[in-house]
């Protein structure tokens, strides 16, 4: 890699609210334990919230750029280098539903789509679109 890199996280006051939820899940289960399916439902929720904050802790950058391409983050802690010459198109898909509105940053290289949302990037999808479109052009 030559040049400047440019690198999306995932902010790290989501990955303390995960561990904080992760830990009061396991304690609402041990507290419920006369309770079966409270327990099997707090320690499910606890084990998920657990996944996901260990997830931002193996893999916190989620997408990077440099003079060669992207790199993003796939699974755990796997990665997947994407040259400039394989993407397509970048785009930021927008959905509302019901007041709600969603942004996922889409990267297209024709054979795959790699979605990320601003909690995968810590910043507002479009403004990562931009960056990468000047980024990858120039201006």
């Amino acid at each position: 890699m030559s040049g400047p890199t440019l690198r999306w996280r995932v902010r790290r006051e989501l990955l303390i609210v995960k561990v904080v939820a992760a830990l009061a899940f396991a304690v609402l289960a041990v507290l419920n334990l006369d309770d079966p399916r409270g327990t099997i439902l707090a320690g499910a929720a606890a084990l998920v919230a657990a996944t996901l904050a260990l997830r931002d802790l193996l893999a916190p950058v989620r997408l990077s750029a440099d003079g060669e391409g992207l790199i993003v983050v796939r699974g755990f802690s796997g990665a997947q280098r994407v040259p400039w010459s394989a993407v397509e198109r970048i785009r930021v898909d927008t959905r509302t539903r019901f007041t709600s509105r969603t942004e996922l940053l889409e990267i297209d290289t024709g054979e795959e789509i790699f979605l990320l949302s601003r909690f995968d990037l810590g910043i507002p999808c479009r403004e990562v679109a931009d960056e990468l479109r000047v980024f990858r052009t120039g201006f």
